[in-house]
């Protein structure tokens, strides 16, 4: 029997050379159950090109008196990545949740990400 995380490391494999044959534009999250982390990648002949990265650890958003592993991080982060992607005339994308289920912070996060102005 394989474990959770073997799991989800083969669903993220799967969906993710899909991406990579067709070059796509794609919003990947990861979580731990501390941090969120998100980046816009764009996929070049099955390269990988990072085009905006920010995480629940960036000073700038967040300090210590808020705590990062919650749904409202995550919705503050889904903002700040819409805003950049947008700044960059980024607007549709294809979400990438790495084999995590789309529920909670995952969920919250793509709302966000949705209601200012991502596409996908």
């Amino acid at each position: 029997m394989l474990n959770k995380n073997i799991r989800r490391l083969r669903r993220s494999k799967k969906i993710r050379s899909i991406y990579k044959k067709n070059n796509k534009i794609c919003l990947v999250i990861h979580k731990t159950s501390r941090h969120i982390y998100a980046q816009i990648i764009k996929y070049i002949n099955n390269n990988s090109v990072t085009l905006i990265s920010i995480s629940t650890l960036n000073k700038k958003y967040f300090n210590k008196k808020i705590y990062t592993g919650n749904k409202y991080s995550a919705s503050i982060l889904g903002k700040i990545i819409a805003k950049k992607a947008l700044s960059k005339n980024i607007n549709n994308v294809v979400f990438d949740r790495s084999g995590f289920k789309y529920h909670g912070r995952i969920k919250k996060l793509a709302e966000y990400a949705r209601k200012y102005g991502l596409l996908f």
